[in-house]
């Protein structure tokens, strides 16, 4: 059973279907670049997805490798913004509060400020 070891909800300045794509693939020939990993960090992968409402990425962290980070997409009025929840779980331990403190910080750092700024905001 998996554990959740955060979530956050935020408004994306861009519809769903953007914002579904970015998390699909950060690093797609012409959007500006917002996932930038640390030296710890490895990219995700699509684990699992439903366009534009649901994707699954792997883990951010080998150390973690049974963690997963879900997003959930809720569409604005059409071609305006959306609502994004990220939510981190895991299949494995639950990590210390210090380690579980640096985890929710970087997800929401990454998706709340460097995906949003990608779209100009």
């Amino acid at each position: 059973m998996a554990h959740e070891l955060g979530s956050r909800l935020r408004r994306q300045p861009a519809p769903a279907h953007i914002v579904w794509r970015s998390l699909r693939d950060p690093y797609e020939a012409g959007s500006r670049p917002w996932l930038e990993l640390r030296d710890d960090e490895v990219p995700p992968r699509v684990v699992a997805g439903h366009a534009p409402v649901l994707l699954v990425w792997s883990s951010l962290w080998p150390h973690r490798p049974l963690d997963r980070v879900r997003f959930d997409l809720t569409a604005g009025p059409p071609g305006q913004d959306c609502a994004l929840r990220w939510t981190l779980t895991t299949d494995g331990d639950v990590p210390s509060e210090s380690t579980l403190g640096y985890l929710r910080h970087r997800l929401n750092y990454l998706i709340n400020h460097r995906l949003r700024r990608s779209y100009g905001q």
